[in-house]
């Protein structure tokens, strides 16, 4: 058996190996240390190899989902080794014949199919980048649910894209592997290598011949030698993992880059649009409006709101259903009830197709389109914008497929095809025999008991059944004199004797048990026979049922934007061609969301950054008056509209914005050796070399990072440079308050400044952004505000006032810091005492009250120490 077993590792030196031996998945040796530490799992031994233990440990092959799911989230790939045959058909090759095993499955990250493995509500990519002379191509699949597409791709732009996919895993040739292995871990995703045989464009080619079938792929594009390298090394691998069963693919759809709003890795990351910043998804654009009911529909937003459409009349058509679905609020209503009911239809078809499917994939299937028909009856007569009509053409022409599947299925079948029990009475007759057969004789074994307690006068007599002695006739011990004893031996022969019971068996149970044994195996039999029939009819309507997952997705997406839309009083953006940028008491969803939660209300703003009177806005204000948040809200707004969603504002019009870039907050990369200041250069430095006139940038202090003077000079030359040289739109927050001068030199650039009110020395934020330039910062206030000890807050203030006079006074600003004493606060107390809160100027007097009690004093006494208080104020 350990040759066996090191034989077929050897072909899979790079994954765990999970090798079946009965009820359990085993592994052995290197395998065995690392599974064991990864699943917290007990770690022990078997047999010994070259004179050494050999390490062990398992899992039950019931329980494996789970335990791969760790796996592969821990970042190993696992080889599946399968028994290929019983231990019974083995013993005929030999009495000490080992069960031929072989690997039936390679899983890794983004080859998972299993429910308990994805998550339904998003896509599950595997990606496959070429280049071939220079230029490259991007292909991505989702085996679980047939979406295969590819696109040409520069080598510049494959960070983006994947930040765009957020795939599980990206092939690569070893021979650019290295190339781009920083560029992936930066996204997150596997990396493996494929040899350069993988990637050769005309196997590619000939891979997707056989694929589809089809003796030519120009009905699907005309594509180029990178992308049916990419796209080749995807079959390739899939071929190698999936040992041959290839997955249902649709065929490949064709992507043009100028089509989808450009948006790097940061800008994803700084906007927060599918994941927090904490790295989860609560919190995220996504997360907050997303009321999709049906996994199809919830992976459709997520692709929708990863790659905001640049062609005006998609973005329309979108807006048009949304529009339809939010003024149809009835029929809206109650589409949305029906799709509740829509199951998975793209995974239980990808399950099909691999063999990993069951009865309840059948009935999925069934359930779905049986839905569809529901939705294609109530939207029967409505005037449907083009979008919507379409989708309705593709939910009928199923009848003859639902009839069968209606017929032939229990309405909840098991989850498994070996449980049996999922055909429906009367479908068959040959089936309804057997079962009649297997019913019938567990009636008469439950008589033969009843008579068998009466021959023996044991009452307590049983007849049970288990896989190795079948039917058996159980008493316990206190009867076995009985039992062995003339003329009961004669009829009950004696099988088995455990601790506490004795076990028999007769010619009568014997014959009843073979005809029952023969009954229920060939009722099994007919029943999987009946399920591969099914599974093929519905594998030949695949394309149709498809096309009707994508139909049911986009009714979803439709009435949850329109549902959205009411309920958080949105409203429909206008896409128009030009640079224009208005948005009217414009809001942050996701803050807005958890303000309504603790019951506060959201400050709407305004924005203009349309060329007449400016394109750039130079905002300035203090810490925690919103500045960022009303950065983000603009670009979330523009994001949300060419998605084609109403948007969180009073109005909105938007012409197209063809790159989207956002340089917000502040983090540092120290596994790379980069601190937040150069964090900060590179992502300026991108945006810098990249933005074109129809791009729309948001910054956040640029230049904070380092010294002052450095930081306005860098701060003051990326704004002339997004003014003079990109010709963008943009926001652009700072606290270098010098730099609002520029909006008197530069033609296209406003400043706009978030307002806040000073009472009795505390500063109160309005929230409310209008144009005009702030004076100062607040600083002091704010980190007084935040908590700051008073003695901090104190000598700050009177730092501040020292330098500002210094400027006043014509740049005196180091002389004034020559004067101000080194230590000029209050020395800190000892650690056993607290800080005295009360100013020391105010002590005498607070001493004074404190030593006074007014119910004891006379009247003279208390004028008496009215004039202390007086003589003290003074001093």
């Amino acid at each position: 058996m350990m040759a066996q077993y090191l034989e077929i590792k050897a072909q899979y030196p790079d994954a765990l190996l999970f090798y079946r031996m009965g009820d359990f998945y085993e592994m052995f040796f290197d395998d065995a240390v690392a599974a064991s530490e990864a699943l917290d799992i007990a770690l022990t031994k078997r047999g010994k190899h070259l004179g050494e233990d050999i390490p062990m440990c398992g899992v039950p092959v019931h329980a494996a989902e789970n335990y791969l799911l760790t796996l592969i989230r821990k970042g190993f790939r696992v080889a599946v080794g399968e028994q290929m045959e019983s231990p019974e058909e083995a013993k005929k090759r030999g009495s000490k014949s080992v069960v031929m095993r072989d690997v039936v499955r390679l899983v890794t990250p983004g080859t998972l199919t299993e429910d308990s493995l994805l998550d339904a509500r998003r896509h599950n990519f595997l990606c496959a980048y070429a280049l071939v002379r220079d230029e490259g191509a991007l292909a991505w699949v989702d085996i679980s649910t047939g979406a295969f597409h590819v696109m040409p791709l520069p080598a510049v732009r494959l960070g983006p894209e994947l930040a765009r996919l957020a795939p599980s895993e990206v092939l690569m040739s070893e021979a650019i592997e290295r190339d781009f292995a920083e560029t992936v871990s930066d996204i997150g995703p596997a990396l493996t290598p494929l040899s350069r045989a993988s990637f050769d464009s005309t196997n590619g080619e000939k891979r997707l011949l056989g694929l589809f079938d089809v003796s030519t792929l120009d009905a699907f594009g005309n594509f180029s030698r990178p992308e049916l390298a990419a796209m080749g090394a995807i079959v390739d691998y899939l071929e190698i993992t999936q040992r041959g069963k290839l997955p249902l693919l649709r065929p490949p759809v064709r992507e043009a880059e100028e089509r989808v709003m450009q948006i790097d890795a940061a800008t994803r990351r700084n906007l927060e649009l599918t994941h927090a910043l904490s790295g989860g998804r609560a919190g995220s654009l996504l997360a907050t409006i997303d009321r999709t009911v049906t996994p199809g529909g919830a992976r459709l937003l997520e692709r929708r709101l990863s790659s905001p459409s640049r062609v005006v009349d998609v973005i329309d058509g979108r807006l048009a259903a949304v529009d339809f679905a939010l003024d149809q609020s009835r029929l809206s209503a109650d589409l949305r009830d029906a799709l509740r009911k829509v199951p998975d239809l793209d995974r239980a078809l990808s399950r099909l197709s691999l063999d990993r499917g069951g009865p309840r994939d059948l009935a999925a299937i069934r359930n779905g389109l049986t839905q569809a028909e529901t939705l294609r009856e109530m939207t029967a007569g409505a005037e449907l914008p083009d979008l919507l009509r379409a989708a309705v053409a593709d939910l009928s022409g199923h009848n003859d497929l639902l009839d069968l599947l209606d017929a032939a299925l229990i309405a909840e079948p098991p989850l498994m095809v070996r449980d049996g029990g999922f055909i429906a009475p009367g479908y068959d007759a040959d089936l309804d025999a057997a079962r009649e057969l297997r019913d019938e004789g567990r009636g008469i074994i439950a008589k033969m008991q009843g008579q068998y307690a009466e021959q023996t006068g044991i009452s307590s007599i049983k007849i049970k059944h288990n896989n190795v002695l079948g039917y058996f006739i159980e008493v316990t011990a206190t009867h076995a004199d009985k039992m062995l004893s003339e003329p009961l031996s004669d009829t009950f022969r004696h099988r088995q004797t455990t601790a506490n019971q004795l076990r028999f068996t007769t010619p009568e149970l014997s014959e009843i048990e073979t005809r029952i044994h023969n009954a229920a195996g060939e009722a099994l039999e007919i029943e999987k026979r009946l399920y591969d029939r099914l599974k093929a009819a519905i594998l030949d309507a695949a394309a149709h049922i498809a096309a009707t997952a994508r139909a049911l997705s986009e009714f979803d997406l439709a009435t949850a934007l329109a549902d959205l839309s009411r309920a958080e009083n949105w409203t429909r953006p206008r896409i128009t061609r030009d640079r224009a940028l208005r948005i009217e008491g414009g809001r942050h969803p996701v803050v807005e969301a958890a303000l309504s939660k603790q019951g506060a209300p959201f400050i709407a703003n305004g924005c203009d950054l349309s060329d007449d009177p400016a394109r750039i806005w130079l905002l300035t204000g203090p810490n925690m008056a919103g500045k960022s948040t009303f950065l983000r809200q603009n670009a979330l707004i523009v994001l949300l509209a060419q998605m084609g969603s109403h948007v969180p504002a009073t109005a909105a019009e938007i012409g197209v914005v063809s790159q989207l870039f956002s340089r917000v907050g502040a983090s540092d990369d120290l596994a790379r050796g980069r601190s937040t200041f150069m964090v900060e250069m590179v992502e300026t430095a991108a945006i810098l070399n990249q933005a074109d006139a129809q791009a729309l940038v948001i910054l956040d202090e640029i230049g904070r990072g380092t010294a002052t003077y450095d930081g306005l000079s860098i701060a003051w030359a990326t704004l002339e440079h997004l003014h003079e040289v990109n010709g963008c739109r943009a926001l652009f927050a700072t606290h270098y308050h010098e730099m609002t001068t520029l909006a008197g030199k530069l033609t296209g650039v406003d400043n706009a400044t978030v307002t806040v009110r000073e009472h009795d020395g505390d500063v109160i934020f309005m929230h409310e952004v209008k144009r005009g330039a702030a004076d100062r910062s607040y600083g002091v206030q704010v980190a007084r505000l935040a908590g700051l000890p008073h003695a901090v807050v104190t000598r700050a203030r009177a730092i501040l006032d020292m330098l500002e006079k210094g400027d006043r006074e014509g740049g005196k600003t180091a002389t004034l810091i020559d004067d101000l004493p080194l230590f000029a606060a209050a020395p800190p107390p000892r650690a056993e005492k607290k800080a005295d809160p009360i100013p020391a100027q105010y002590r005498q007097v607070a001493d004074l009250l404190d030593g006074t009690n007014p119910d004891d004093l006379s009247p003279r006494e208390a004028l008496d120490i009215l004039y202390k208080l007086k003589e003290a104020s003074r001093t």
